[in-house]
């Protein structure tokens, strides 16, 4: 009996390490797609770009899978408290990071777009733009792998300067075409992929608060670091 008892159990890690392995592997495809297509954009570079659009196939397929194991393993093992809460956790991830594959899809469209016509000044800024919510992916699947509640807390709260990055941008963006409206097509497809980012930035944020509630089994919003930070007093 014992022997059966620890069977179940083996099998049971195993189908929760099989589903962090896969969690990871998005993670990291993501990751590069949003890593390269920067890139693209700054260097105008349409291999990249393409290579971008044909990973997001890859990070579908993963997504599909953490949906299909977290179901059979709900279904079979019927996980408790903290396994429970990885599942849903993994599951919530996982669309999230699927989310990020189709953004930096959309991105590199628009980097293909964009190397048709002249560059514009405003791009550096938009790549700078991306460069910054690379760090708040990364350091949210680094937060991920951890399960470090803490530093999800802090990249949390740091989306605010990619929000304020957003607005200066597009108030930038807008007075350029008003002044030239020959730019307009440009300056539309830098509004876009500008957008496409602040939300992979959104995304970054669902991330570290799912893994909060993996944690800690409550919602990230509740924490004190977050509302002192919400009245100012960050």
């Amino acid at each position: 009996m014992a022997a059966m008892a620890d069977h179940i159990v083996s099998g049971y890690d195993a189908d929760l390490n099989a589903l962090n392995a896969q969690i990871s592997e998005m993670g990291s495809i993501t990751e590069t797609m949003l890593s390269d297509v920067i890139r693209s954009l700054k260097k105008r570079d349409n291999e990249l770009a393409e290579a971008v659009i044909e990973q997001d196939s890859e990070v579908n397929r993963l997504q599909r899978e953490v949906d299909e194991n977290s179901m059979r393993i709900m279904a079979l093992r019927h996980p408790m408290a903290s396994d429970l809460r990885r599942v849903i956790g993994a599951v919530r991830v996982a669309n999230d990071l699927e989310r990020v594959g189709d953004l930096s899809e959309g991105v590199a469209k628009r980097t293909l777009s964009l190397n048709e016509v002249d560059r514009i000044s405003h791009a550096k800024g938009v790549a700078r733009m991306g460069k910054m919510v690379k760090s708040q992916l990364s350091q949210a699947l680094d937060a991920l792998l951890r399960e470090d509640a803490d530093l999800a807390v802090q990249v949390w709260l740091a989306d605010d300067d990619v929000d304020e990055m957003y607005n200066s941008i597009f108030r930038e963006l807008l007075t350029y075409m008003m002044g030239d409206p020959r730019t307009i097509s440009a300056c539309a497809s830098l509004l876009f992929v500008a957008k496409n980012l602040e939300r992979i930035g959104d995304h970054a944020n669902n991330i570290c608060e799912a893994i909060y509630f993996t944690v800690n089994g409550t919602q990230l919003i509740a924490d004190p670091r977050v509302i002192k930070a919400r009245k100012g007093g960050k």
